[in-house]
């Protein structure tokens, strides 16, 4: 199983920049996981591309139809944003370097990743896959590759 996060959930169903790649590796992968909170996320990120222009309203309800059929089938497992989560999320906020820039949606992904035994978090925030590694994890951006 892969964790990743919101930007790549939505590469799974938007036709996006590096998004052939990104279903390459979902297809490919024993199972997909995520914090509940990129669910949200993806909302967001769909309304965003209707609001620019990149997808009707009509086109919205299939990609969340589509989205919604994938959940009940079981290819997403949703890890969910508990107090306790928050709590490791906040605390490694503030021991990380102050050097590091990581906003606090993306420390909840990584907090979550690494509390649920993921060696690696699949992301193409550049952010967020330098400071994986405070997290224990490694950040793993397949849009980067060479190969």
């Amino acid at each position: 199983m892969i964790y990743f996060d919101a930007a790549y959930v939505a590469k799974c169903y938007l036709n996006e920049p590096g998004a052939d790649r990104v279903r390459e590796v979902a297809y490919g992968a024993e199972g997909l996981a995520s914090c509940e909170l990129a669910r949200l996320e993806f909302a967001s990120i769909l309304k965003r591309h209707v609001r620019e222009r990149h997808v009707t309203r009509r086109e919205m309800s299939a990609i969340l139809k589509d989205f919604e059929e994938d959940e009940q089938n079981g290819v997403w497992q949703w890890f969910g944003v508990t107090s306790e989560l928050l709590e490791k999320a906040r605390k490694a906020v503030l021991e990380i370097p102050s050097t590091v820039f990581l906003r606090s949606g993306d420390a909840l992904h990584l907090a979550c990743a690494e509390e649920h035994g993921f060696q690696e978090v699949y992301t193409n925030d550049r952010q967020m896959l330098k400071a994986a590694r405070h997290f224990h994890l490694t950040g793993v951006d397949v849009l980067s590759e060479t190969g």
